[in-house]
């Protein structure tokens, strides 16, 4: 069994108190890692407060290069992290592996991009001020709480830390209960790396314990968080005089509006419903397309649902079990709803656990719960729309607002239609995707606030400092 301990000021924590991480696969114990009380929180932002005027003193160069001796072990260490997420979050160790990789080039992208992140000089001679000249530079805010979900442990996590690092902040990282195991091997990673001390300090334990003690801090700056909208809100109440940037939930939809190339809309929905079990909160949740074109859309799906391997992570199954026995019975609970109310079974309502067969749900209608709630799990539900300007209006309702997916071949009817849906990004004749990672990535309503993406990341994680000569 594993056994990770917290790290604060570059020393692991044994208070002798242990949160147990279960195996989703097998329902086993896979490890644990420390339990922290409000005394240890209180000293990994003392740490990093403590730190951080050092570490911004450092040059960006200097901060670059310890940051690549971190990027170097993740590398040495890339099938051990594959392997944690495999048994923490039952994610197909390929998948997980790519997850590691594709993290790698994040961080190589953020040392490049940081160095384009010039000073500002600006002169008064268009006010009338021809004597003044201002160098308007970008600084770290100071301390940075950076919370990742379960989903993706490691990508997730690391596209906060690194450009809060990268700038010159400290951090204090919370991962979630469930993907604290790949969160907590990063302190070994990071003393492996000799990081300057308090510059890296993760705090574990249950959020239910210690989570608005993580948030409420006095010393943070600013918090990064990806998780929940329940959380989320709380977090929004908390810190009022805080900088926020929100990743939550979403009810990504995809608009088919023709039939012209029914297999590749078929081979891009499947993939986007259903990678890890639909566990991504840019998971396509639902369907919107009209009776004639689902008549011919839905045949399709269903060879391909039909095709996807079940069963365990470390086999690469395409559906794994979702993280929980409480998150199938929630998943359950809205295929059940929607049987109820007269939907189509098109293929699955099959569980056993928390492993849940991929279902592809037809005839949805809106009073159903799937139509609205995201499920967060192997489902797709079909909605049957015969007028463009109720899909519209259908998607725009949802609480959420993060991606949507457009699939037509007139390019301009497909802008005219992206350009009303109401969300932070619209794909055309694609998946909802986060990347690629240089993009911008944002969401709407209670899908989040603020924006993420490499550069978005460094810009959110800095403020402007501006010095005016005056000659």
């Amino acid at each position: 069994m594993r056994e990770y301990k917290a790290l604060i000021n570059n020393e692991f924590i044994d208070n002798g108190q242990w949160v147990e991480i279960l195996n989703p696969t097998t329902l086993d114990v896979a490890g644990k890692v420390s339990a922290l009380k409000e005394e240890d929180v209180n000293k990994a932002y003392k740490a990093a407060r403590d730190a951080q005027p050092q570490w911004e003193a450092k040059t960006l160069l200097e901060r670059i290069a310890i940051l690549k001796k971190f990027r170097d072990e993740i590398l040495k260490n890339k099938d051990e992290l594959a392997q944690i997420m495999a048994e923490e979050i039952a994610k197909g160790v390929k998948e997980a592996l790519n997850e590691v990789i594709r993290t790698v080039e994040i961080i190589d992208y953020t040392f490049e991009e940081v160095k384009r992140l010039d000073p500002l000089a600006m002169t008064g001679e268009g006010m009338g001020a021809r004597n003044k000249l201002g160098i308007f530079s970008r600084v770290a805010k100071g301390v940075v709480c950076a919370i990742s979900p379960f989903n993706y442990p490691f990508n997730l996590a690391l596209a906060k830390i690194i450009p809060a690092l990268v700038t010159g902040n400290t951090v204090v990282f919370k991962p979630a209960t469930a993907g604290s195991l790949v969160g907590a091997y990063m302190g070994k990673l990071a003393v492996d790396a000799n990081f300057p001390k308090g510059i890296f300090n993760i705090v574990t334990g249950r959020g239910r314990d210690i989570g608005d003690i993580i948030t409420s801090n006095p010393e943070i700056n600013m918090i990064s968080f990806t998780g929940s909208v329940n959380i989320g809100k709380q977090i929004r109440k908390q810190g009022s005089s805080t900088d926020l940037v929100l990743e939550l939930g979403g009810k990504d939809p995809a608009l088919v509006l023709d039939d012209k190339n029914l297999e590749k809309y078929a081979d891009e929905i499947i993939a986007g419903a259903f990678g890890y079990s639909g566990q991504r909160c840019t998971a396509i949740k639902r369907v919107l397309v009209s009776d004639k074109i689902a008549d011919k859309l839905v045949p399709l799906l269903k060879t391909r649902v039909e095709a996807l391997k079940v069963g365990s992570p470390f086999d690469n199954a395409n559906i794994t079990p979702v993280i929980d026995e409480k998150s199938a019975d929630f998943i359950q609970g809205l295929i059940d709803d929607a049987k109820a109310k007269n939907a189509t079974i098109v293929y699955g309502d099959k569980k056993e656990k928390n492993l849940m067969w991929p279902s592809l749900v037809d005839h949805v209608t809106v009073d159903m719960k799937l139509a609205w709630e995201e499920p967060f799990g192997p489902v797709l539900p079909i909605i049957r729309i015969n007028d463009v300007d109720k899909m519209i209006e259908i998607a725009n309702q949802s609480e959420f607002g993060l991606q949507a997916s457009v699939f037509c071949q007139d390019l301009s009817t497909a802008i005219k239609v992206a350009k009303k849906i109401e969300t932070g990004t619209v794909n055309l004749n694609s998946r909802p995707q986060r990347g690629p990672d240089c993009f911008p990535f944002l969401g709407i309503k209670d899908s989040g606030e603020g924006v993420q993406g490499i550069r978005e990341s460094l810009i959110s994680m800095t403020r402007y400092k501006g010095i005016v000569i005056n000659y």
